[in-house]
């Protein structure tokens, strides 16, 4: 299982988890939802107390990946497999990333 910290303007949102079995899910923390200030991260993702849950890397993440010449740059660079998506995100979305949204790997202990 891998997990990473969602941050909305450097504050975390909640968590994205990557399970053993290649599935996904997405859970806001409750201070997030308790907070009527703070927005959804994405209209495809709206507060809720829920976690959401996908078989697939969820769009919203996934359209924050690098594409073609810049995706095999950073995978050779980083050693990370072209499928894993997750990988990807975690190492690209940490520092590089367009808009609000950043993606912090939680290191298991």
């Amino acid at each position: 299982m891998r997990k990473a910290g969602i941050l909305y303007k450097e504050e975390e949102a909640g968590i994205l988890t990557q399970h053993d079995d290649g599935t996904f899910t997405f859970r806001y923390h409750d201070n997030w939802i308790a907070d009527s200030s703070k927005p959804s991260i994405s209209l495809t993702l709206p507060k809720k107390q829920q976690e959401y849950y996908s078989k697939y890397l969820f769009p919203f993440f996934y359209n924050m990946l690098p594409e073609g010449t810049n995706k095999q740059i950073v995978c050779k660079h980083m050693r990370i497999d072209s499928d894993d998506y997750f990988g990807l995100l975690m190492t690209t979305a940490r520092t590089d990333s367009i808009g609000a949204i950043r993606v912090i790997k939680i290191e298991q202990q």
